[in-house]
């Protein structure tokens, strides 16, 4: 398994660094370097990429402001001179956030954690009505039935997901999780939310309760929540 990667930063220095990182890594291919974000979407148009190194502070575009206008890209790990943008950053389920100057142990575990998500989306597509799943939970593996998953709440780069049993915390971002899952059973109600639609009680102005658990709702996501999750099952004169 490789995964292929795309490093993005101004500076011809930065690339290098981050090039010879990966060069030692046996799961690591590197496809190009673009110097912004207007080479990368050009690069992501014409071939298959895996991961993608984003620098944020960039002239014309930075980083952030093409997560917010790219949607489903692959997956992201941000780098950046700046700690300041690290929550920004976790809001656009950014694998990972690495600090310049970056050493190669912490390189190191970014690029780990990207080769497990690889992983689980796999899994998932080779298997989407799969019934159980297996998340970490520090040193133990969990396994979770599908069926008793109630919702999946996000916590920046960490979710939990409520069960009938209880709750799990793992490190992943509610993207992944929300892509292993059935679409048509569970729906993403909230950018940190996403719900099992058939454990929905009910629904009252921006709020949907599961066992006792109140969750909100966007407000750009209400009315779709009211056609998946009410209309087709309302009863009418």
């Amino acid at each position: 398994m490789k995964l292929r990667c795309v490093i993005v930063d101004d500076e011809p220095l930065a690339s290098e660094g981050l090039a010879k990182y990966v060069e030692v890594i046996d799961y690591l291919e590197l496809i190009a370097i673009a110097e912004n974000p207007l080479e990368l979407n050009k690069l992501i148009e014409n071939q298959p990429i895996d991961l993608i190194f984003l620098d944020i502070q960039m002239p014309h575009m930075t980083g952030l402001d093409f997560l917010k206008i790219k949607p489903n890209l692959p997956m992201v790990i941000l780098t950046t001179a700046y700690p300041n943008y690290a929550l920004e950053g976790f809001q656009f389920d950014a694998v990972d956030y690495l600090l310049k100057p970056i050493t190669f142990n912490r390189f190191f575990k970014a690029t780990n954690k990207a080769k497990d998500l690889y992983l689980l989306k796999n899994q998932a597509l080779k298997n989407s009505e799969s019934d159980y799943l297996f998340i970490k939970c520090e040193s133990k593996y969990e396994k979770i039935l599908v069926d008793e998953i109630l919702f999946v709440q996000a916590l920046q780069n960490y979710v939990i997901i409520h069960t009938l049993r209880g709750k799990f915390m793992t490190l992943l971002p509610l993207k992944t999780v929300e892509e292993y899952l059935n679409p048509s059973t569970f729906l993403r109600v909230h950018k940190s939310y996403l719900v099992a639609i058939s454990k929905v009680e009910s629904i009252e102005n921006n709020e949907l309760s599961i066992q006792n658990q109140f969750i909100p709702i966007s407000r750009n996501l209400r009315e779709r929540v009211l056609e998946v999750v009410v209309k087709s099952k309302l009863l009418t004169k």
